[in-house]
């Protein structure tokens, strides 16, 4: 069960959702964890429910703030290899969307979209790659089938994570003869607090994502939308020893969706 037991894994966006799921997903198989959030309280719950998952308060260390912002970025690095001594694998999850076409998507947000979908990411990996180089440790970017699958109403999310997803390859032949792995996971719809919060797709959030949820299910072909779990489940392999020969991979994690 503990067969991360000793490595030190770094996960941002881990307030909610896909993030959340996976922080909780570690905890179980005994990591130490540094996860990032800008809700501290959110943040702050899930650090005690990894607690509660079994691994000691000690073995996790909970940074609120912007990934956007360089000194945060470099503090969340710093902070976490000062505490552990070492860092073996990171979870680029952190995200955003902006439900709108490209013709109506602001400059500032597209560069939002753009600065935290792709270039957090990017930036986040040349901090930690050092520290990954002494363990031959991994990375995971969290992207989205939308990276190979084109929407109108969120055009330039799937831009961004088109761009994550050639980054992730590219970075993964850059780090081979470090024996650095990076893959990617690949969600179709995931339920997640992104549907029903307050700057959802949905004016009417919680009718119209329960109506959303329910209408993508049926063309889902294995006949539901995805739970943080199954990323979360994912994402493990992929940072796991079980994984040691994969790197460079782009993993659909749709229900079998892309093939449709």
């Amino acid at each position: 069960m503990a067969k991360f037991a000793g490595r030190v894994v770094l996960i941002t966006g881990a307030s909610s959702g896909i993030g959340e799921g996976t922080a909780l997903h570690f905890a179980k198989h005994g990591a130490k964890l540094s996860i990032t959030g800008r809700d501290k309280t959110r943040l702050e719950d899930v650090a005690k429910r990894c607690s509660e998952c079994g691994i000691p308060a000690d073995d996790i260390l909970a940074l609120a703030g912007d990934l956007t912002d360089a000194a945060f970025r470099k503090a969340t690095i710093e902070k976490t290899v000062a505490k552990f001594t070492r860092l073996d694998v990171l979870v680029n999850n952190a995200g955003l969307v902006f439900p709108m076409g490209c013709m109506k998507l602001s400059e500032s947000k597209y560069d939002m979209e753009m600065n935290l979908n792709m270039k957090v990411p990017f930036l986040l990996c040349q901090l930690a790659v050092p520290h990954l180089e002494k363990t031959q440790g991994n990375i995971v970017n969290v992207s989205s089938l939308s990276g190979v699958r084109p929407s109108p109403m969120v055009g330039i999310y799937c831009a961004s994570k088109a761009a994550l997803d050639m980054f992730t390859q590219c970075l993964a032949l850059e780090l081979a003869p470090k024996k650095v792995r990076v893959n990617s996971v690949n969600p179709g719809v995931v339920n997640t607090p992104i549907f029903s919060r307050e700057d959802s797709f949905f004016p009417n959030k919680d009718e119209e994502a329960s109506k959303f949820l329910k209408e993508q299910a049926v063309v889902y072909p294995l006949g539901r939308v995805g739970q943080p779990q199954d990323v979360a489940e994912s994402i493990a392999y992929l940072a796991s020893d079980a994984a040691s020969f994969v790197t460079g991979q782009i993993l659909f994690i749709d229900g079998g969706r892309h093939c449709v």
